[in-house]
């Protein structure tokens, strides 16, 4: 299994000789709501779009998860697998393989990998986005991949999970409280799932944001911080903080 961390939610996952890319932002700017003034992140270095992608798994329909400038880029005859949000932004942009997956449904990748849609972010009062379930059907390695550290209890039942990615720091807003959560979530996941190795996404790699939102935005929590919970609550993750651009190739014990 091998994994590279593209900044932000952005990752290219390599699983049972299959190659997944994951709410891809790969070029321009990030911006919602073309609102440059309330928020915009910037790629401080470029990456180049990967090849010989299988598949592009979206977990939301906003514009950090289905970048438009990049899912306008990519292969639009790749087949897409999101969030019924996602999936209409796909079709929008004139993807013409894309399949929706509602919580609990599962999509099969050439026999080889297995993806479940699982509860992740509520976007809203009524919305809740996806988490997923990534699973090598040879050698039942999987991945839990949830970007804003909003865990369903549900997930409990799949127990053992060989890798997380998810936030493990809090970021916050005043009178709100944290938009993407990590800390205390990180460790109940942690808790819950057993993972032999958890990989910190959302709020890393090399960008710049600006905007009058990211004077509001307050982080709470590190690497370090997070090991140091883990090790408090004697549980033995091992956490990996990874380099942008750089893959990462995990031994797992089986």
């Amino acid at each position: 299994m091998q994994l590279t961390y593209l900044d932000s939610n952005s990752w290219l996952i390599e699983i049972a000789g299959k190659r997944i890319l994951i709410d891809p932002w790969l070029v321009d700017n990030l911006v919602f709501g073309n609102q440059t003034w309330l928020f915009k992140g910037e790629k401080l270095t470029q990456r180049e779009i990967p090849q010989n992608i299988d598949l592009i798994l979206l977990s939301q329909g906003l514009e950090d998860h289905a970048h438009p400038p990049t899912l306008k880029k990519l292969d639009h005859n790749l087949p897409v697998v999101g969030s019924p949000n996602a999936a209409k932004v796909t079709k929008n942009l004139g993807y013409s393989q894309v399949t929706a997956l509602k919580h609990g449904e599962s999509f099969n990748l050439a026999n080889t990998v297995e993806i479940k849609a699982v509860p992740g972010s509520p976007i809203g009062p009524t919305l809740i986005e996806n988490g997923y379930l990534i699973k090598d059907l040879a050698t039942k390695q999987t991945i839990y991949y949830e970007p804003h550290g909003e865990h369903s209890p549900s997930i409990k039942e799949v127990a053992p999970v060989d890798v997380v990615i998810t936030p493990i720091a809090n970021l916050s807003l005043p009178l709100i409280g944290p938009i993407i959560k990590g800390q205390k979530t990180a460790l109940e996941i942690c808790q819950w799932l057993q993972p032999q190795v958890i990989l910190p996404t959302a709020a890393g790699g090399d960008v710049k944001f600006e905007g009058l939102l990211l004077g509001l935005l307050r982080t709470e929590g590190s690497a370090a911080e997070f090991r140091e919970m883990l090790a408090q609550n004697n549980l033995n993750t091992r956490v990996i903080d990874p380099k942008p651009g750089e893959t990462l190739a995990l031994e797992l014990v089986n």
